[in-house]
């Protein structure tokens, strides 16, 4: 069986790899695209934002849960909630990162993630992650970085050691 060989002067070109940054808490998640950008491209970071509305407990629980009747005699008592509703608002808001994420990743809109998020949220986001978005994941670092400046995330982001310094 006979090969043709490609011509030598003829070079193969790689799709870059490109690397996403999930930051997130319990209420905010940015996902950072432009890991490559420099100068003033830098401080506006191509974000997709994410938030949820944020409920209080005490908003959330507003209402009494209720009164129920004794089996025997004519006593009452006061029911118990059975779940924490923060944790169910956190839980889903993580389904939706997730979803997201999938969904991007299917497309090729990325090649590795680095998951950066509050501890609480880090944990939900690992049991929630598929095969396939988990082969991904490059990195996981266990802090909070939602409430920084442009310039402080793009500092942080530079300390992970997946981009350049800005120039």
């Amino acid at each position: 069986m006979l090969y043709k060989a490609e011509p030598p002067d003829r070079e193969l070109t790689m799709k870059p790899t490109t690397t996403w940054v999930l930051i997130a808490d319990g209420a905010r998640g940015r996902i950072v695209r432009n890991l490559e950008a420099t100068g003033d491209a830098a401080d506006r970071l191509h974000d997709l934002t994410f938030e949820t509305d944020q409920k209080q407990l005490r908003e959330i629980m507003a209402d009494r849960p209720g009164r129920s009747f004794a089996s025997e005699g004519s006593r009452r008592s006061a029911m118990e909630y059975h779940s924490d509703p923060v944790r169910e608002q956190e839980a889903a808001f993580a389904d939706m990162l997730i979803e997201q994420l999938e969904r991007r990743h299917a497309a090729h809109e990325f090649d590795r993630l680095a998951i950066v998020a509050e501890p609480r949220m880090l944990g939900l986001l690992r049991q929630k992650l598929s095969p396939k978005l988990s082969v991904a994941v490059i990195k996981e670092v266990s802090k909070d970085w939602t409430k920084l400046s442009p310039a402080g995330l793009r500092r942080a982001i530079v300390d992970l050691g997946f981009t350049a310094p800005a120039a």
